[in-house]
């Protein structure tokens, strides 16, 4: 019977990309005795650094077990790990982990991931898009890039347009933020889907204040408006608006998602396979979503095994809304490692029916942009920004 010899973490860099987030990608590469490996993927953000030494003390878990024991594996970290349910690097770590164990365990049994999971739903994934607006800081440029994007067939797309507020916003820039989702509307019409990013950055006064300017819009969701572990915000906020919530992409344990489902303060809910617990994790928070009939978007931000993974997810998932796409704004990198395989028609990407998640990595890409991981010098421009949109 294979073992699980080798759990490398892998960072690949390369400096250009509309966020310095995408600049980065963390690769962990899972190997048994017998000469197989698979990918998952990790959150790079400001910690690439730690996240690697997560991934390398998480293996020490997993080095010798069965491959096959996805569910033993992930518990035996969660026993061993006191802090797991209040680490980011330890949930990460864990959620490439299991990713690649799953892939691996349907490459074995010679079936696409989504046969694992039950049976698709659907053949192809509606998607919207995110990272278009690299640049932008004013209403003619937002709009003009929006037409570009419904152009090329989206239906739905995402854009953060509050520049460099935080906790508050000015008079001045609620004007401008409001300036910009009117262009967008107007540039899109009315049958496209506008959502509107906040990246949990604000009080709730100030989310509050933002959503009564751009309700007259009609935005399809306002994603995480206050700062994520501020409940009592996220309370005011569903209080005193009537429009829709998203967030989750900071949630790292199923047991975290259901404090926002149990309340009621989440009518999208985005989990991220990179830092939810894997597929492990989607799948029983997407649960969690159906019982509670809030839809479910995927966080999908970092990386094309991530975006592989979470279109295997989409595919099952029943109260699906859309799949976040950064797919064709990333650098061009990113899109070979995994041999470009994905294209978006009338707004939707195709399910590969691979064994797998359905798509292999280039190992010629991977050895061309290996770096070493290395902190990261922050800037006045937050890492979480799509680049040139702040100040």
């Amino acid at each position: 019977m294979a073992k699980i010899s080798e759990i490398e973490p892998i960072v690949l860099y390369e400096q250009e990309a509309d966020a310095r987030w995408a600049s980065y990608s963390i690769l962990v590469k899972v190997v048994t005795s017998d000469g197989r490996a698979s990918y998952g993927e990790a959150v790079p953000t400001l910690r690439v650094l730690p996240v690697v030494s997560a991934v390398r003390q998480a293996a020490k878990a997993f080095v010798g077990r069965d491959p096959h024991e996805i569910y033993a594996g992930f518990y035996e970290w969660y026993r061993q790990d006191f802090f797991l349910s209040r680490s980011f690097e330890s949930a990460t770590a864990l959620s490439a982990i299991d990713m690649a164990l799953w892939d691996l365990k349907a490459r074995e049994l010679g079936a696409p991931l989504h046969e694992l999971l039950g049976g698709a739903i659907r053949r192809r994934v509606p998607v919207y898009a995110n990272g278009w607006y690299g640049g932008c800081r004013d209403a003619g440029c937002f709009a003009e890039r929006a037409r570009e994007v419904v152009g090329r067939g989206y239906t739905a797309l995402k854009f953060d347009p509050f520049r460099d507020s935080f906790n508050s916003i000015s008079p001045r820039r609620l004007k401008e933020a409001e300036e910009i989702v009117a262009a967008v509307r107007e540039a899109v019409g009315e049958e496209v889907d506008v959502l509107i990013e906040h990246h949990g950055r604000f009080d709730a006064n100030a989310a509050v204040e933002i959503a009564k300017r751009l309700e007259p819009y009609g935005p399809y969701f306002m994603e995480e408006p206050v700062h994520h572990e501020d409940l009592e915000a996220y309370r005011k906020y569903k209080a005193a608006t009537g429009l829709r919530v998203a967030m989750g992409e900071r949630l790292i344990s199923v047991k975290e998602a259901l404090q926002y489902l149990a309340e009621g303060l989440v009518d999208v809910i985005q989990p991220d396979a990179c830092n939810i617990g894997g597929v492990t994790g989607s799948v029983k928070t997407a649960t969690l979503a159906e019982a509670f009939s809030v839809e479910v978007s995927y966080h999908n931000a970092y990386g094309p095994v991530q975006f592989a993974v979470e279109v295997q997810l989409s595919a099952v998932t029943p109260t699906l809304y859309r799949l976040e796409s950064f797919y064709d704004f990333w650098p061009r990198w990113k899109r070979d490692l995994i041999g470009d395989p994905f294209r978006v028609v009338d707004s939707s990407v195709e399910v590969p029916s691979r064994p797998g998640i359905g798509v292999d990595v280039d190992e010629r890409v991977v050895e061309r942009y290996r770096a070493e991981p290395r902190e990261i010098q922050p800037t006045e421009e937050p890492v979480w920004v799509v680049r040139g949109t702040w100040g």
